[in-house]
């Protein structure tokens, strides 16, 4: 498990599949938000690519997201669009409903940098979020991320075109410490 101050990050467990499509998935807002394809409903049991892991899948790296103490589950974070070549890859995450507003959001995405700069040795890791995500936007900037532009009116949400912003950190920008 890959740990961080008030979360851990460990592999996708079979029981947590129905809680993450129940609070995350089922509900059409928030999935219609965290997901650039159309939302539709998923069949319970199906192998919905969202929530379970294909180990032989080497570009997407998911995992569930659990509290410190305790181990509840508390939600979602991928590294997903992983380029080897490159080495670079995204960062994605999804807190449950009752989780968000703890400081969660900025420790995830802690982790997640440990584990793509120091795990992998990756160079950059880039996230793609609404412009009026303020959460993730502060927690990506209190990890060092920096905001390099904006996609105009390129999210398709819920009947109209929504901002998007891309920030950006590089592997000699990042401070371990500042976690």
């Amino acid at each position: 498990m890959l740990k961080g101050k008030l979360v851990g990050l460990r592999a996708r467990h079979e029981d947590d599949i129905p809680v993450l499509r129940a609070e995350l998935y089922d509900d059409v807002v928030n999935g219609s938000r965290a997901d650039a394809r159309p939302w539709r409903p998923i069949t319970p049991g199906s192998q919905d690519p969202r929530l379970v892991v294909d180990d032989e899948e080497h570009g997407r790296v998911p995992f569930s997201v659990v509290e410190s103490e305790g181990g509840t589950l508390v939600g979602t974070a991928t590294l997903w669009g992983i380029d080897t070549h490159s080495r670079s890859a995204h960062i994605g995450l999804g807190l449950l409903p009752s989780s968000r507003g703890k400081g969660y959001g900025t420790d995830v995405v802690a982790v997640l940098c440990h584990y793509g700069f120091v795990v992998r040795g990756l160079h950059r890791l880039q996230i793609e979020t609404l412009a009026d995500n303020t959460a993730m936007l502060r927690s990506a900037e209190r990890n060092g991320f920096v905001r390099e532009g904006v996609l105009r009116k390129s999210a398709w949400v819920l009947g109209e075109f929504l901002d998007e912003v891309v920030l950006g950190l590089l592997a000699e920008e990042w401070e371990p410490a500042a976690r």
